[in-house]
């Protein structure tokens, strides 16, 4: 990474459905499914899906900020998630699901939070924003079959994403 590049990590439900809204902006250098906030280094798909390493499924997002702003990003984070339920989004269900943004600085955590207040105020929701803002962990890539889904498989990620992601983002986001 060079001076020119941040990182951003979010989490949001399946990392397959996190990948595809941000890899297309301008500025994104790249975007790496993977795992974060857990206890067991460099888990495997199958030990986070057991719920007992405590990881959630996230996105590593390299940009360039004289491109796309970390402020931008969030925005878009908020956009692909339901920012009302803790415990999962959509179909997918558990911890290893929760909606998180990590943050990797004070200015990053400023950012976050201000955006998740301007949320909250806006009325949008009948219910409280749960999404939690932490502070980054160890990320740990996903395994190859993981990364770009939505390039390699496009009929299963339009299964898994109409899968209540979609028409929850068009009700809540599209206006």
């Amino acid at each position: 990474m060079n001076d020119k590049e941040e990182t951003a990590i979010f989490a949001g439900g399946c990392f397959w459905c996190m990948v595809q809204p941000f890899d297309q902006m301008p500025g994104i250098i790249s975007v790496v499914s993977g795992y974060t906030g857990g206890h067991v280094p460099n888990p495997t798909y199958e030990q986070v899906a057991s719920g007992t390493t405590g990881h959630t499924e996230a996105v590593k997002i390299t940009f360039d900020p004289s491109i796309i702003s970390y402020k931008k990003l969030v925005e878009i984070y908020w956009h692909q998630t339901d920012p009302t339920d803790a415990m999962g989004q959509f179909q997918d269900r558990g911890d290893s699901y929760r909606p998180v943004i990590y943050v990797n600085s004070p200015e990053q955590r400023k950012i976050a939070e201000e955006s998740k207040k301007e949320l909250e105020n806006s009325g949008e929701f009948d219910e409280p924003i749960v999404t939690k803002i932490e502070d980054a962990q160890p990320f740990y890539p996903a395994e190859d079959y993981h990364q770009d889904f939505y390039k390699k498989n496009p009929l299963r990620y339009a299964i898994e994403e109409s899968g209540g992601r979609k028409k929850f983002i068009n009700d809540h986001w599209k206006k």
